[in-house]
């Protein structure tokens, strides 16, 4: 007697596909956090590196991105059975999940790749050519976060085989892009009139807080949605999430009391973003409680580490590397703390539950991804570099890349362009977020 094949459920599925909206929400909010932050004549720019990536990364993931993340393959990479979707339609792909169309688990994870190199951009905003990071999106997505999906995600991953838990993308995504940001901020170098008398200070603050207040609504579908059903796994991660985003924020705003005697608005929406980031590696396997450590501990590692940074010659414009890479860094190892099988059976248990070698296996998957995503975004970037092919002129940098890249400004005013002068600009987070 034959077995029958899994039925989908309506419910599952509904989640899935409402997820799949929120996580896309999340690339406007990304773009109004980035876009607030740096000046005015570089505002369109940075709302346009979020949107294409999007765009492109979508159609590349179409193409083969998510084959090589999840078809069958080996322990490094998937085959190209998936290929343009083919095959990939209303059955279930019962290695992922086995009650939702196998075409709306992949449409899911899409958004995933979309935001992953959108990220990237804010440690480049302001100097790089934007058809070169069209073409940096597209390559980076292929040999570096495909690769990676694959390792942690996919039914033949290494890291998988390994126990490595990673809820929705805490090393997949936030610490590959952090890391490539770090990298990258290396090779194409400082803006021109960094440290000089040009303000360097947010353009539009609103704008940031709008977009925090827009990842962290649609931050319940990335996490909460890769429970892949409706569910208490879901409702466990949406909780964590808020909480750990919460804490953050609290944190946040107390360190800048005691630093510098005030609240800044640009620290607590960074706090909230590094409280999601630290709990998305964690956010199905860990309880409320755990969850606000988690934000708390974050906040603190990603404080100092933007202090250290403002001290350093790396002009990672946005503290990407602080904001994704060190939270994100903190919280797959806060994993391998709190993580419980009494939250979640499908997990494990963590050090504090008596096991310690998950906390081994956590910190081996951290330090895989940021020696790869080095190395090989290093070897995309300096052939670029050497060719001088990755910033746009000096006069265009001054002026306003919008102007140069896209032959348009985000403002105007009744006698003429106000997006082309320097006013503000690209934020040191060092100085209060």
């Amino acid at each position: 007697m034959t077995a029958s094949p899994p039925a989908i459920s309506a419910g599952d599925t509904a989640w899935v596909l409402i997820s799949t909206g929120l996580v896309m929400v999340m690339v406007p909010g990304l773009a109004l956090f980035y876009g607030g932050l740096v000046r005015a004549r570089a505002a369109l720019n940075t709302f346009m590196m979020s949107l294409a990536a999007l765009a492109i990364v979508s159609v590349q993931w179409v193409l083969f991105g998510y084959s090589l993340s999840f078809a069958p393959g080996n322990g490094l990479l998937g085959g190209l059975a998936w290929r343009g979707l083919l095959g990939v339609g209303a059955e279930p792909a019962a290695a992922y999940v086995e009650t939702v169309p196998h075409l709306a688990f992949a449409a899911f994870q899409m958004m995933f790749a979309g935001i992953a190199v959108a990220l990237v951009s804010g440690a480049l905003v302001e100097r790089i050519k934007f058809r070169v990071y069209l073409l940096f999106a597209v390559v980076w997505t292929t040999l570096v976060y495909d690769p990676l999906a694959h390792w942690v995600w996919s039914a033949d991953g290494w890291l998988h085989h390994l126990g490595a838990l990673d809820f929705a993308g805490g090393t997949v995504v936030h610490i590959s892009a952090g890391t490539a940001a770090l990298i990258a901020a290396i090779i194409i170098g400082q803006r021109k009139d960094l440290g000089r008398r040009t303000p360097l200070v947010p353009h539009n603050v609103p704008f940031t807080l709008v977009g925090a207040g827009l990842l962290w609504f649609g931050w319940f579908g990335f996490n909460a949605g890769s429970a892949l059903g409706a569910n208490g796994v879901a409702v466990n991660a949406l909780v964590t999430t808020h909480t750990a985003a919460a804490a953050a924020l609290v944190a946040w705003v107390l360190l800048d009391i005691v630093r510098m005697g005030q609240a800044t608005a640009v620290g607590a929406a960074t706090g909230a973003v590094v409280g999601l980031v630290a709990i998305t590696p964690a956010a199905g396997y860990v309880t409320p409680i755990s969850a606000i450590a988690i934000g708390i501990l974050a906040a603190g590692m990603s404080y100092a580490a933007i202090q250290l940074r403002g001290r350093t010659q790396v002009d990672d414009a946005l503290d990407v590397f602080a904001c994704h890479g060190v939270a994100g860094i903190a919280g797959a190892l806060l994993t391998g703390i709190f993580a419980s099988k009494s939250v979640n059976p499908a997990g494990a248990d963590g050090l504090l539950a008596g096991n310690a070698s998950l906390l081994g296996v956590q910190a081996l998957a951290v330090t895989a991804t940021i020696g790869f995503t080095a190395v090989v975004t290093g070897a995309v970037l300096l052939p670029l570099r050497a060719m001088g092919s990755l910033r746009v002129a000096m006069s265009d940098e001054l002026t306003g890349i919008d102007q140069s890249e896209h032959g348009e400004v985000a403002y105007h005013d009744a006698g003429g362009v106000l997006g082309g002068l320097p006013l503000g600009g690209g934020v040191i987070l060092a100085d209060g977020a």
